[in-house]
């Protein structure tokens, strides 16, 4: 006999559970068609974002080219103290034998004292600290186990520098690998930017930049303000040849520069040696706060962190390698915020 029971019907609380999800995800695609597509940044947006990565990455920079100076400081002077542990230990070997071979003639002769037995066996330190065994030694004995001893402390304590120094280097060298990493993303992230520009947006910041600056090939009236010395107007001479040449992080000549790159290494043609970082740079010399008081060859130092060095070329104008993507150009003193001056 065939059953005639009705089928189980949907309890309300289940259709108003599935009524309320299918009404939410009409909502959310309604929603989803009607939503305006994610806006791309605009041209300014863009050039405002990168201008301040830019900014980030030089500051950055500085804090490598310092890790990079610290790091030369310090392998020279470990050089120079394992040379003198090297002669030091060669000295002491020295003398150890001239008191090897004092004894074995005393032993031939049968004449060989306790106190100097004593010594080939021990630490001389220990041995000269007992008055009662010193006095057993002839004034030649105890001279020469007084440069012993002398010796062992200078080699203990150059040692002892020498370990410290590498403890610092390799601290030194693992800040250095993260500042490079830090430049190196601060550029891509730059660079991921402008690539979302059009040709026509990147045309039109070329422009601006252009408009901002000068060009190598650009006639720049620079006045006739009077050079700060001798060496500064040499310095910013050499600096002028190198009118084009492009800005590469961490590069100090002779064919690309960062800021301080092209600062340091303009100095030294004109025989003057100044520190490798903006920063350093800042401190080099006499500060000039006054716009109004720089001479050419001056050195002109932007922004509160003292990141960023160029020369002060006249006329209120700079000469300094800018930035990532530019060249060794004259710009305005006034496109970045002035600290002071440095005559060197």
């Amino acid at each position: 006999m065939a059953s005639h029971r009705r089928p189980k019907q949907p309890s309300r609380t289940r259709v108003t559970v599935l009524t309320t999800a299918a009404a939410a995800a009409v909502a959310l695609s309604a929603n989803a068609a009607n939503a305006a597509p994610s806006e791309k940044p605009s041209k300014d947006e863009v050039k405002s974002k990168v201008d301040k990565l830019y900014e980030e990455a030089e500051h950055a920079t500085e804090e490598l080219n310092g890790a990079k100076e610290k790091q030369e400081k310090l392998q020279k002077e470990i050089s120079t103290i394992q040379d003198n542990v090297a002669r030091g230990q060669e000295e002491l070997n020295e003398l150890r034998e001239s008191m090897g071979l004092a004894a074995a003639a005393q032993y031939r002769t049968g004449s060989i004292d306790s106190s100097l037995q004593l010594f080939l066996s021990s630490d001389p330190d220990d041995y000269l600290d007992k008055a009662s065994t010193a006095d057993q030694l002839s004034a030649q004995q105890v001279e020469a186990l007084k440069k012993i001893q002398k010796k062992q402390r200078e080699l203990a304590q150059d040692r002892s520098e020498a370990s410290e120094k590498l403890k610092d280097l390799s601290t030194t060298r693992a800040q250095l690998a993260k500042n490079k990493k830090e430049v190196q993303a601060k550029l891509a992230e730059a660079q991921k930017l402008l690539n979302t520009l059009t040709a026509a947006e990147k045309a039109a910041l070329a422009a601006e930049d252009a408009r901002a600056s000068r060009s190598a090939a650009d006639r720049v009236e620079l006045g006739n303000t009077a050079p700060a010395s001798g060496r500064a107007l040499a310095a910013f001479q050499a600096a002028q040849g190198k009118i084009g040449s492009p800005y590469v992080y961490g590069a100090s000549g002779p064919s690309s520069f960062d800021c301080s790159g092209l600062t340091s290494w303009a100095f030294a043609q004109a025989g003057v040696s100044i520190p490798r970082t903006s920063q350093a740079q800042a401190s080099a010399g006499t500060r000039i706060y006054s716009q109004s008081d720089l001479k050419v060859g001056d050195l002109v130092i932007f922004y509160a962190d003292l990141h960023h060095v160029g020369f002060y070329a006249g006329n209120g104008q700079i000469l300094h390698a800018p930035r990532t993507g530019t060249v060794v150009r004259y710009e305005s003193i006034n496109n970045m915020p002035f600290q002071f001056g440095v005559r060197i």
